[in-house]
Parts: C-alpha cells; structure tokens; sequence
C-alpha cells in the first residue's frame, strides 16, 4: 500500500470526497491499496468534465483520434509490467495471464484506433445523393466487472473514444486499481475531460444509469444489475450495451477425437478460474466418450498449480472474492446433494484466501443448479447424452444465449448443429475465442448489443441521413 490512488476528473487527480476503501488481494485477504471513494457530486463533476470536452472532441477528425489512441496503446506497453502487476494483485490471476490480458488490452487500442467509420452512400442519381453518416453520442458512462478489469475497460473507452465520444468509466470497486492507472495513461495524450474515472460503491454506478447527461451505457455483469440499469435508463431513453454474462453449452459429438480436444475444453472452460462471461460451463458429452473424456478433464485439472498468482509456476489463482467463492461452493454442495459425483476438488482450500481447485463434476443433469445456473467459477459440470437432437435440445434450454461450442472432428456436420445453438457466438472445435474484428455479444437473458469491429463502434454512433437535391 505504498502508493496513492486518485479519482481522475477533468484530467485533474482528485481525492475521494468520501474517502478510501480497501482493495482487497484475493489470494492474501490483505489490502493491497485504498481506492478513492468517489461522492455522487464527484460523478456529476466528471460528467460535466467530459460533456465540456465533447464540445471540441466530437469535431475532432478521424485521423487525430486514432493518432491519440495509438499514442494511448504506446503508454499501455511502456507500464505494461506495472499494469500486469497490479492485476495479479486486485484479481488474483496467474502472472501469465495477466500478462495476457495487458498484452490483449494493448492490441485491442490499436485495433480500435485502425477502424474506419464509413459514409454510406444510399442513393447518388441525376437528381438526388443521400448520404448516411454516423455522429458520436455524446458522454458514455461505462460501468466494468472485476474479472477482466482491464481488458473490459479497453473494450468500453476505447471504441467511444475513436466514435468521437468522451466517457466516464466506473470499474468495480473490487478491481479498480489498474482501470485508475489506466485512466492516468489516457490523461497523459488525451484532452482534459475525455475520459474520468470514478470509482466506489454500487449506487455510484445507479447514479450513472439515471443520469440525464449521460447518452450511453456500456455495462458488463450479471443480468439483475442489467436488468435495473434497463429500468434506469428507460427516463433519458438511453443507448445500451449490455453483455450480461452466459451459462454457455459444449457440445461434444461421438465422432470427436478426445486426445485433440480435452486440453482445449479444459483450458476454455477454466480460462480466468472459470470467470469469464464466455467460458465453457456446460459440457455435454456423448455416452459413448463420456467416461473417457472425464478422467483425460480430471488429470489436466490434477496437473494445475493453485496458488498465489505472483508466485512462479502458479497455473491457477484463487477466486476473486468470498461472495463468488461462496457461490460456487453452494453449487457444488447441491450438485452433491443431488447425487452428483465430484470427481477432483469439489471444496475450497484451507487457509487465507479464496482459493478452489479446478472441479469436474460429473453424473448431473438439467435440473440441478451447478447446470442450470451460471457457477462463474472453476467447476465444470459434465452432463451425459445419448442423442443428438436431445444434446442440442437441452443447451438450448437456458433462458442464456452468449456463446455455446460443438466439439468434433466432421466440420460440416459440427457447423450444421452450431447454426441451431441459441447463441451470440458458436465456437466450433473451440470456445471463449473472442477477437478485436469479430463482433460479439448475446442474445436472450445474455443482453443485447454488440462489441468488437465495425458494428461494434457503431453502437457508439448515432446515424443522420443527409438528403442533397442537386436541383
């Protein structure tokens, strides 16, 4: 806890009105620093901040704001080290991931500044040219979760910012570290009031949803905070992205080869310890395969280091924090209760800090919670099918519909079963792949919007047709 961390308003460092909280390093329980506690008059001041600099920034050229957020992504590589420190100590993910997730942050920035937003030209005859050009909104509030605290941040300010908006951004009060590093970054290339950090308890976020100056919401979470940020947001009709999290399906055909696969399948189902929105955290296998598959899951799990993520040779971190831990654990216990078989781990560690072992549960079926429910977590239920059309009928039978994957060596077959998954993305022969030019996002409880390439910066955009009579 050695050094100070600021609230960030109109480019100025700003102490928290309502003083610190404690951040919290997951594989300790100790604090690793205090992080401003932001007053609701603090929010208003940074929305005030960034709809001053929307004034200018929004006549900004494209060209000057991908100039800037390159600029952005060479600061992000120059502390990358330190950026990857921080988030091994706030989120508790192993070095090697959170090297990853600072190397996918940077690549993601550059990404966004290479966009284009394009003119389309709607008719160009003799008499008439209408022309369908695309404005930024104005001040988007972006409110991230604590599983990928940076990656998320860059995924929500970095689009707003080359659409020509300006934001204020609000991470978990969990993980706030690295997004208020972040913020020090932009601020250090950016115009004053472009981008403010805020950070604090949840009625800060509340505020932001209700917030008549604000045009857009970008959120990232759990469903029943997305359903009240709808209900916040329904007053000013606001625009919203919402990626509320899944509960995605894996569909294992018999035809698959089980040595090829089984890596993979763990690695996607346990990517982050299992928190991430679009990890594998429903597998359905074929009957014939299904004992075989276990056990090669159950020695991959057996062969991971948990531990503290700052320590080397760690392969696996601890949960974020108690109340995701003690959620797991429920499901867990249910699944046992209702007849389940555990097959490795299945309990969390002795000792400080919230650490659970890869899990495999097997012998479950729909209908139990650890199958029905998203676990967000580092348990995987392996759920036995007989039939195609059942295995299909059973993944889709889930008020979710992010991401699902269809696991087989006949790609045609593989790819015919994909397009009926009631999903935003449909993986086959992998899962949790997300990329900078893919668009991505849900369907049914899942949210709505999407994020990544053109159509995702596009939702930072209002259109405006421009309807010319040449005379």
């Amino acid at each position: 806890m050695n050094r100070e961390y600021n609230l960030i308003i109109g480019r100025q460092a700003v102490a928290g009105a309502e003083g610190t909280f404690n951040v919290l390093n997951p594989a300790t329980e100790q604090p690793v620093a205090a992080s401003p506690q932001a007053s609701l008059e603090q929010l208003n001041q940074a929305v005030e901040a960034a709809q001053t600099a929307f004034e200018s920034w929004k006549l900004s050229t494209h060209a000057e704001r991908q100039r800037m957020i390159n600029k952005i992504a060479d600061q992000l590589e120059k502390r990358a080290d330190e950026l990857a420190a921080i988030i091994v100590q706030e989120q508790g993910k192993p070095m090697f991931l959170a090297k990853a997730e600072v190397g996918g942050a940077i690549a993601w920035t550059r990404a966004t500044a290479a966009l284009e937003v394009p003119v389309e030209v709607i008719e160009d005859s003799d008499s008439k040219r209408i022309e369908m050009h695309r404005k930024p909104l104005g001040v988007v509030g972006s409110i991230t979760p604590w599983n990928w605290p940076l990656m998320i941040a860059v995924w929500h300010i970095m689009p707003a910012l080359r659409a020509g908006n300006t934001v204020v951004c609000k991470p978990s009060e969990l993980t706030p570290l690295n997004t208020l590093i972040l913020g020090e970054i932009i601020n250090e290339v950016a115009p004053a009031g472009l981008v403010n950090i805020i950070t604090g308890e949840s009625r800060l976020g509340s505020a932001m949803t209700a917030h008549p100056d604000i045009q857009k919401i970008v959120f990232t979470g759990s469903i029943p905070t997305g359903q009240a940020i709808m209900a916040n947001a329904a007053p000013t009709l606001k625009r919203l992205t919402l990626e509320l999290g899944g509960n995605d399906a894996g569909i294992v055909l018999p035809d698959a080869d089980l040595d090829a696969i089984a890596m993979p399948i763990f690695q996607t189902s346990f990517l982050n310890m299992g928190q991430t929105c679009a990890a594998l955290k429903r597998l359905y296998v074929h009957e014939s395969q299904y004992d075989a598959l276990c056990e090669r899951l159950v020695a991959i799990a057996e062969q991971q280091n948990v531990g503290n993520g700052a320590e080397e040779g760690v392969t696996f971190g601890p949960v974020q924090n108690s109340k995701q831990l003690n959620i797991v654990n429920e499901l867990v216990e249910d699944a046992r209760d209702n007849g389940a078989q555990i097959l490795t781990g299945g309990a969390p560690a002795e000792g400080s800090g919230y650490f659970y072992p890869p899990t495999i549960v097997a012998e479950i079926s729909d209908g139990v919670r650890l199958v029905d429910e998203e676990q967000f977590g580092p348990v995987l239920p392996v759920i036995r099918y007989s039939d195609v059309e059942d295995a299909v009928r059973r993944a889709n039978a889930n008020s979710n519909g992010l991401g699902g994957s269809v696991w087989s060596s006949d790609i045609e077959q593989a790819q015919r079963i994909a397009a009926r998954l009631e999903c935003g993305t449909a993986w086959i022969n992998n899962h949790a792949e997300i990329l900078p030019h893919a668009p991505f996002g849900g369907c049914k409880m899942s949210g709505f919007g999407v994020e990544f390439g053109l159509e995702g910066l596009l939702e930072y955009t209002s259109p405006q047709v421009i309807n010319i009579n040449k005379g």
